[in-house]
């Protein structure tokens, strides 16, 4: 034991080794001490982790089908006075996405794809699927971000000459075909008529009316005369310049179709509009919400930790009383006593918070690859998880601290 001169010059330096070398002597004690912190800061940098996957994940989804995308849907027809739900009008045609297109009113738009949307039984041979039909332009590639695997798209010279011709996607494929085969050159019947598949679009995933690869594509003017006998569209599919401009993308269309339709207010509007960026930030909410939920949850472990030291460093001022109460008696000030107590509560928070960092990453990390979703992590939780375990320490240890420091020398001595 140090004699009171000692003592009294001891600086940081005399404090972190001792402080260092009695928690080494208690080394289970002090394990368990960690334990708590190692869990909840592994526990939250985890969650945070795979809630910022998820997130990315969704919006990676959303955006694949065009983050620039806006689709300009007819208003349901009224139908003694009730007015049907959207997409069931028939007031958008093809001057109308030609109008948007070409309209020196509408500055903040790429590209426009008309499309008329029907369902039919389609066959091929012996089989045969229920699927959706889709009309659309050359441009349909660019505003939906779709990719051709096999063939050729729709081109303007199939659009002009209504030509008989297919695309499908990979679901019909299988279903009319079988996993694997390559139907470019062979036919199906559409409603009766016979197509020559020119292509197959790439995988883009999906369930049930959303699936979309379980489409087939043709020429709009084939949809629109040769297969259902119609000449209004189901939707104009339009790319804005950018996301930031999306918002104005929408004004500048609906006041050149309003005017268009001869209607004074958009109150009076014949169509409705829907855009990615709506769905983008809505998912971005939600999964922000339920990380944050998670987090929460598992930072109350991290109070639970705290909690445990501070027992933890309480029992070792008790065993400790008479070597406090020997320290004191030799000159030891109260601050030394204090930051004595204090730093081993820190080195344990510090220890076990970078501990729980490691195995947060860790865990994030392999968690990340088993569900299939990107590994993100974010460098601010990090240092905030591990400012957070220093702050226990020094919060929770507090008290243990200030009690040991508190002990009179005399009773001290006298403990047993």
């Amino acid at each position: 034991m140090a004699n009171w001169q000692e003592i009294k010059k001891m600086g940081l330096d005399e404090i972190l080794t001792e402080s260092i070398g009695t928690l080494a002597l208690n080394k289970v004690r002090t394990g368990l001490a960690m334990l708590g912190v190692i869990i909840g800061i592994g526990s939250v940098i985890t969650l945070v982790s795979l809630g910022q996957a998820s997130q990315k994940s969704v919006e990676n989804q959303i955006k694949s089908l065009g983050a620039n995308l806006i689709t300009v849907s007819p208003a349901g027809q009224n139908v003694g006075g009730v007015r049907g739900a959207a997409g069931g009008g028939t007031t958008l045609t093809l001057a109308d996405a030609e109008a948007i297109e070409n309209s020196s009113e509408v500055s903040t738009v790429t590209a426009v794809s008309p499309e008329y949307t029907g369902r039919s039984q389609v066959t091929a041979g012996r089989n045969n699927t229920n699927t959706q039909i889709y009309g659309v332009v050359p441009e349909y590639l660019t505003v939906r971000n779709v990719s051709v695997a096999n063939g050729s798209f729709i081109s303007g010279q199939h659009v002009s000459s209504q030509a008989k011709v297919a695309v499908l996607g990979p679901t019909v494929v299988e279903d009319l075909f079988g996993k694997g085969a390559n139907p470019v050159g062979q036919s199906i019947r559409i409603e009766g008529q016979n197509f020559t598949i020119i292509g197959v679009t790439e995988t883009k995933g999906g369930t049930g009316f959303q699936n979309q690869d379980d489409r087939i594509f043709v020429p709009l003017t084939t949809a629109q005369k040769v297969l259902y006998g119609v000449s209004h569209l189901s939707s104009i599919a339009v790319n804005a310049i950018s996301e930031d401009v999306v918002d104005l993308a929408k004004n500048q269309i609906g006041y050149l179709l309003l005017d268009r339709h001869k209607l004074k207010s958009p109150e009076e509007a014949d169509f409705s509009f829907f855009s990615l960026t709506d769905i983008l930030s809505t998912a971005s909410e939600v999964t922000g919400t339920f990380t944050t939920l998670l987090s929460g949850i598992a930072a109350i472990s991290l109070i639970v930790g705290g909690i445990g030291i501070m027992n933890i460093m309480l029992v070792t001022v008790t065993e400790r009383t008479r070597e406090i109460g020997l320290r004191k008696a030799l000159g030891a000030k109260n601050r030394i006593i204090t930051a004595q107590f204090l730093v081993e509560s820190i080195i344990i928070t510090f220890t076990g918070g970078f501990i729980g960092i490691m195995l947060g990453i860790g865990i994030s990390y392999f968690l990340a690859n088993s569900m299939s979703l990107p590994f993100t992590m974010s460098i601010s939780s990090v240092l905030l998880a591990f400012g957070v375990s220093v702050a226990i320490g020094m919060v929770f240890g507090r008290y243990p601290a200030q009690k040991a420091a508190n002990l009179e020398p005399i009773e001290a001595l006298r403990y047993e």
